[in-house]
């Protein structure tokens, strides 16, 4: 495999194109869309990104995580979750606020822990590209979300010369030292020229994963250094199905995922099984007028959560404590660009969303956990409507503009609960369940938000070298099922409705208002005139967000200061500003060692809730990222240092762990030959101990079902010195 890595920047979009099928499903061109290219394709990663291709493709085997690709883009950090789930935050907002499309489908997390997030259901070896739109997102783009939109897809179908029939695939397999962690995956397609049948799998597992340094197990019955509740086991299958004829292509593909276990090491409960089924209709034409893209998806998960290897054995007998999930989506989009004139494109589109979930808990025990059925969501529904217009303009060589409006009706609904007894038992009188669910019931729980998004976009190009960006747009979004139904003030029952990591409990809001965030954001763009030996690109952005859902304490309770406490999800307000700042430079050249180039990479983001004055929960702090990358021939190597500051801005009311500065040194290389390619590294060099500063609370040890006097302890371990080797082969 052979990456290739240019620029290819319109005036206003960067392209992807070098599939096999682009001048068929190309898509629509958008401002301040970063591509990032998988590391099994012959794709095309932007140098806006300051990493390039074959820089991206190294770190393949060294994750099984596919958010983790994104990890080089300017804005975006991640959230620290199981070994396959990391949630992607743009600008210090994450999770339901950042709009995820796998192959165009809109995927909702089904777990009150959102363990099986999007990114989760696409092995990083079947990503073929993923676009990331920072801040100041299209409304083409995607709705419902503040932070912008991440957009990935699998590899485009490819079709045989005309008269010809074409067979192709390629496997890899990859190892890493720190928790026993390997993989395989194989791709394999047979096709005609006009039609296309394509099988992908893969699967990826890992143990328990060990922290670098001098760090202890919290517990005795565990080995030194082992950072309990990280194993997991992922498989991934799908097979595709395409026809094309002239400038048309329909593509069929159905998808399954199961993961026997996933375990969180700041999460209550661990996964103990997700098979989710995925059924993907699209269809691309280019016409005189345009294209058209229309899509209708169906999407069905069932997931089960309880204690996993670690924390059963920690609690030997324990009974545990069962939680089912089943979340059904279906979806429909149609979209199309028509050219009104060489200067001016005009998109509309319309959306429509089904989902459903039901969260129950079957009965544990004889305790407070039983009898009967813990209705934790029972029918809940969202449903979201859409409908956007957006239009382009080349005013001149220098001036190019975009404006879009996106109207959203999001309706929400959900049945009445009842808590493990469903008579007056003493389990239901000592948790106050009874209480809580009667007083759920009573209340009107539908839900109707008339939801809007505005963009407003410029680019002035001065000269070859340079280049300007700025813009303002409104993003709105509904609170999340959880978020609004979630009803028990129980302790044991509102630790495990948390998404965010923090070891406290979290009980719903039915009032809570759309969140509405207006950003502010401009970027300067400088390089040298043909694009190869430099560039730097810097970005501030302000954002102040409207209704934004934090938390505070229950109503009628007293939160205690370094303790876990139960919350509740409120509206208030919020400001976030920061600034990302990327570069390359080519160093020089020589014919007996290749070329050299310096990469460097800058994010700042700093939250503050305005309602209050403390700071919003998990903001990265200031970090950067440098590299030196050698090519010589087949060759590349790369030299990189993170360095990552103290996290003291940190929830006063989410009683957010400080962390400490670190610096980390990862060394990469990968040879290819014809068909062949091969990745060596060793990520944490010099096995540093260090805690993630978006990792949450380590309640992986010892503190499963404790919150009432329980002190949060310490952030989740980094992992250790990891070596890892990859190999890949086209055939």
């Amino acid at each position: 495999m052979k990456s290739i890595a240019r620029w290819s920047r319109t005036p206003m979009s960067l392209l992807v194109s070098a599939l096999p099928l682009a001048a068929f499903a190309q898509d629509a061109t958008q401002l301040d869309a970063i591509i990032v290219t998988a590391p099994k394709l012959e794709s095309q990663l932007s140098t806006a990104t300051s990493v390039e291709a074959a820089e991206l493709a190294s770190q393949r085997p060294a994750t099984s995580d596919a958010a983790s690709l994104l990890r080089d883009i300017p804005g975006v950090s991640l959230y620290s979750a199981g070994g396959v789930s990391s949630l992607p935050a743009i600008h210090g907002l994450a999770d339901d606020r950042v709009n995820v499309q796998v192959d165009g489908m809109d995927l909702m997390p089904a777990c009150p822990n959102h363990m099986n997030s999007p990114l989760s259901y696409i092995d990083p070896s079947n990503v073929a590209s993923a676009k990331v739109y920072a801040g100041l997102a299209p409304v083409s783009s995607g709705g419902d979300s503040l932070g912008g939109s991440i957009q990935v897809k699998s590899q485009a179908p490819a079709f045989a010369a005309p008269g010809q029939t074409l067979l192709q695939g390629q496997a890899g397999a990859f190892y890493r030292s720190n928790g026993d962690a390997r993989g395989a995956n194989l791709s394999a397609t047979i096709a005609s020229d006009s039609a296309s049948l394509t099988y992908n799998g893969s699967t990826a597992q890992a143990g328990d994963y060990k922290a670098g340094g001098d760090f202890k197990a919290a517990t005795a019955s565990l080995p030194s250094n082992l950072v309990g509740s990280t194993a997991y086991k992922s498989e991934n299958q799908d097979l595709g199905v395409a026809w094309r004829h002239d400038n048309q292509l329909l593509e069929l593909k159905a998808g399954f995922q199961h993961i026997p276990y996933e375990d969180f090491p700041n999460q209550r409960m661990d996964m103990t099984r997700n098979d989710s089924t995925q059924v993907n209709l699209h269809y691309n034409g280019r016409y005189g007028w345009g294209t058209l893209d229309a899509r209708v998806y169906d999407e069905d998960t069932k997931h089960e959560m309880n204690f996993g290897a670690d924390k059963q054995f920690l609690y030997g007998n324990a009974p545990g404590m069962p939680m089912n999930t089943e979340g059904k989506t279906k979806g429909a989009k149609i979209n199309a660009d028509i050219v009104l004139s060489g200067r001016d494109t005009l998109r509309v589109g319309s959306e429509f969303q089904d989902y459903r979930l039901n969260d129950w808990w079957p009965p544990s025990g004889t305790g407070g956990m039983s009898p009967g059925t813990f209705s934790n969501i029972n029918d809940g529904k969202r449903d979201r409507c859409a409908i956007f217009g957006e239009w382009e303009a080349h005013l001149n060589p220098q001036w190019t503009s975009l404006l879009g409006v996106r109207h959203e009706t999001v309706d929400m609904d959900t049945g009445n609960v009842v808590g493990y007894a469903a008579t007056n038992g003493m389990g239901m009188m000592v948790s106050n369940q009874l209480r809580d669910s009667t007083a759920f019931n009573t209340l009107s729980h539908g839900k109707t938000d008339q939801n809007w998004d505005f963009t407003a976009l410029a680019r002035y190009l001065p000269s070859e070298t340079s280049n300007y960006e700025f813009g303002y747009s409104q993003k709105t979004r509904s609170p999340d099922i959880y978020e609004r139904y979630t009803w028990s003030t129980w302790a044991m029952a509102a630790v495990m409705n948390n998404f965010v990591g923090d070891g406290n409990g979290y009980v719903g809001n039915v009032n809570l208002k759309p969140e509405v965030a207006h950003t502010l954001s401009a970027t300067g763009d400088w390089h040298d005139a043909a694009r190869e030996r430099w560039d730097v690109k810097v970005t501030p952005y302000f954002t102040y967000v409207q209704d934004y859902i934090d938390a505070q304490c229950l109503p009628g309770t007293t939160c205690t200061v370094n303790k876990f406490n139960v919350l509740q999800y409120v509206n208030q307000s919020a400001r976030i500003e920061g600034l990302d700042l990327s570069g390359r430079l080519l160093l020089g050249s020589s014919q007996g060692y290749g070329t050299f180039t310096a990469t460097g990479l800058l994010n700042y983001v700093k939250g503050t809730n305005r309602s209050t004055g403390d700071n919003l929960y998990n903001m990265m702090p200031l970090n950067a990222k440098l590299a030196l990358v050698q090519k010589m021939g087949s060759w590349t190597n790369t030299i990189e240092g993170q360095f990552v500051a103290a996290k003291d801005d940190v929830s006063q009311v989410r009683n957010e762990i400080k962390t400490s500065g670190y610096s980390l040194f990862n060394l990469r290389s990968s040879y290819e030959w014809q068909r062949y390619r091969v990745d060596l590294g060793i990520e944490n060099l010099f096995d540093k101990s260090y805690a993630l500063p978006l990792g949450g609370t380590y309640v992986g040890q010892g503190m499963t079902m404790s919150i009432n006097g329980v002190t949060p302890g310490i952030a989740v371990p980094g992992m250790g010195r990891s070596i890892y080797a990859g190999l890949n082969v086209k055939f």
